[in-house]
């Protein structure tokens, strides 16, 4: 099975057509740091997309590598999907209450009101242990302008005691609140309060997340495994009052939802159809700001048949088919590397779990991409270009960790002015480790790092 996707994963790699350099305002590339306007990674997890007067705006958590306490959630704007535009950290840190220090705030998500004009914002806010949980909104008149929190949202006169949440706003303008493991709360008009609750879907999951096709309704969940990635799955229902009937999974199984988890669904519009755009989330505990990634592919619907038969690092957001991002690069396979202190050969890679041991590859150009595999046994890296002053321009942790071998693109860094400068390498001995509410232990077994190819891209 897991061969399987490798060759799957090569086949794009070696039959796509359009590469980044090309086609750099089209192309959605999967599982590697994206950039915004301002050189910086986009951090925007946990997200939402809302479509406005023509402009695309996500919306998502403001993760920080340092702690899960809530620093903010933030909105960057797009007019492709691909190229974004930060706008703002809309919602900051609270001096008290549901947002306040040291508190959680998590899966944020933003609608337009038809009724009012404004937009509301809803998120799950909790303490720092995840037992003070709260559904919270707030509102602003202007899609990516300051959020006033106004609380816990309420229903029946008493706040929702409950965690992982998302929304859906119908056809008809009418907002619903999504809530795990079952509950489907219909909104108020203006959006400031649930009217009813409408729905439970039984033996569902966390992570909710809905779209509508073809006048029928379907629910995305995950397994409750903290933060490791696993098998997601969906109901559907003729009318969002139900009946819920459960699927299965949507991804091919063991590929974990392609190492993602549901956050939202996206309806991309192409002509006179509109494309169910899966959006998943690869958490990396604890670095989130500078490791985590996303996972976004096109949804294919059959009927009540929803599935990613396979993946595609990188896919052109206008053809809908996957691309080819290293075409133009300069491809350097592991066995053309100078073999560093520290790195050994091991079937066709450079691998190293030394803590401090770096590899460092000179080249002239503009940018470069890492391959490598992900596996049970692998950590953090910490990925850094020097220029020819010396200088470093830029640096980050690359996640290698993954619960099966996946080999694939680590990291295309940012685009820089032609020149010479050196891509270094290094074992950070750190590795993905964290404990559940039951305190049950999950993340890698190791630091290993493991490096297939180099790719250097010359304009």
């Amino acid at each position: 099975m897991k061969s399987i996707y490798l060759l799957l994963f090569l086949s794009v790699l070696l039959t796509g057509t359009t590469c980044l350099g090309q086609n750099k305002n089209t192309v959605i590339v999967n599982g590697i740091p994206w950039f915004d306007d301002r050189g910086n990674i986009v951090n925007a997890h946990g997200a939402c997309i809302v479509e406005d007067n023509g402009r695309y705006y996500l919306f998502g958590e403001w993760k920080s590598d340092k702690s899960n306490a809530f620093p903010g959630f933030s909105c960057y704007s797009s007019d492709d999907l691909v190229n974004w535009k930060f706008e703002n950290v809309v919602l900051q840190v609270q001096p008290n209450g549901i947002l306040g220090p040291n508190r959680v705030g998590e899966r944020v998500k933003v609608m337009k009101c038809p009724k009012t004009g404004e937009y509301v914002m809803f998120m799950h806010a909790d303490n720092m242990e995840y037992k003070d949980p709260y559904i919270g909104y707030a509102t602003c008149k202007t899609i990516n302008g300051n959020y006033q929190l106004h609380g816990p949202l309420l229903y029946q006169g008493k706040p929702i005691k409950r965690w992982d949440m998302g929304t859906f706003q119908d056809t008809d303008g009418k907002g619903y609140l999504l809530i795990h493991h079952g509950p489907i709360y219909r909104l108020s008009d203006d959006y400031h309060s649930v009217e009813a609750e409408v729905a439970y879907v039984k033996n569902s999951g966390e992570s909710p997340a809905m779209f509508k096709k073809n006048g029928l309704y379907y629910m995305l969940y995950s397994n409750l495994t903290s933060w490791e990635k696993n098998d997601n799955f969906y109901f559907t229902a003729p009318r969002i009052e139900g009946p819920w009937t459960q699927q299965g999974i949507f991804c091919p199984k063991g590929t974990l939802t392609y190492n993602s988890q549901s956050t939202f669904v996206f309806p991309l519009k192409r002509g006179n159809d509109t494309i169910p755009m899966f959006m998943g989330d690869r958490w990396s505990y604890p670095h989130q700001a500078s490791a985590a990634t996303y996972m976004w592919m096109p949804l294919q619907v059959e009927g009540t048949k929803i599935s990613i038969p396979e993946y595609w690092q990188a896919w052109d957001i206008q053809t809908l088919r996957p691309v080819d991002i290293l075409k133009e690069g300069k491809i350097l396979s592991s066995e053309k590397i100078t073999l560093p202190t520290d790195w050994k050969r091991k079937n066709g890679q450079i691998i190293s779990d030394r803590r401090g041991s770096k590899m460092e590859f000179k080249f002239k150009g503009t940018h470069a991409a890492l391959v490598g595999e992900a596996n049970p046994h692998s950590g953090y890296a910490k990925i850094s270009i020097v220029n020819h002053k010396k200088d470093t321009v830029y640096s980050s942790l690359v996640d290698f960790y993954s619960q099966y071998p996946e080999t694939a693109v680590r990291i295309v860094t940012p685009r820089m002015p032609k020149d010479r400068y050196t891509l270094c390498v290094e074992v950070t001995g750190i590795s993905p480790v964290w404990t559940d509410k039951t305190k049950r232990i999950y993340g890698s077994k190791g630091s290993l790092v493991c490096i297939n190819q180099l790719c250097i891209f010359e304009k």
